[in-house]
């Protein structure tokens, strides 16, 4: 049941992103165009402290016009560690800096048409070095208790697809 990929050609691209559309053949023969969405990788971040707490942001993201809290999260530059690149994203955005980052979990948030791959890293505990570098990349940066996760995403606070799945994964590891 392999999907077979003649061929690509780029529609539209800039530093962030590549349009393709992909001649595919399905496993019956058919023939057909399919969109692909190519995206350099993504490093996402999540620290927990002492008390069972993890450093969420609240944002608005216009595209869906929802709030809601998410991971500091952010592109892997090439050449670049992605632990590196969680734990650079987690101080620009929050002014917090992590200790030891380990990897959590990777995640293709919609591999059916994007190759999108996010690489989730966690630390314990994090210290406070400024103000943070990205205000502008949300309202309010919190420490938000664990034992709330599930309810937060059951009530759509929380929406994006990597700090669903690490957040939840936090929850079952720190709290079992």
């Amino acid at each position: 049941m392999e999907w077979t990929s003649h061929s690509e050609r780029t529609v539209y691209a800039n530093r962030w992103v590549t349009v393709a559309m992909a001649d595919v053949e399905l496993p019956d023969g058919r023939r057909l165009d399919h969109t692909v969405i190519r995206l350099r990788p993504v490093a996402v971040a999540a620290v927990v402290n002492e008390a069972n707490e993890v450093l969420l942001l609240w944002r608005h993201r216009f595209i869906t016009g929802a709030w809601g809290w998410e991971l500091p999260s952010g592109g892997i530059a090439e050449g670049e560690d992605p632990a590196r690149a969680a734990a650079r994203e987690l101080e620009e955005e929050t002014g917090w800096r992590p200790g030891p980052m380990r990897h959590l979990l990777s995640v293709d948030p919609q591999p059916g048409i994007s190759t999108s791959r996010h690489q989730v890293y966690w630390a314990e505990g994090a210290t406070r070095v400024g103000p943070p570098e990205d205000a502008f990349e949300s309202s309010r940066r919190e420490w938000v208790p664990l034992k709330t996760v599930p309810d937060l995403i059951a009530c759509g606070d929380v929406r994006s697809a990597n700090a669903v799945a690490a957040l939840l994964m936090l929850h079952r590891l720190r709290l079992g």
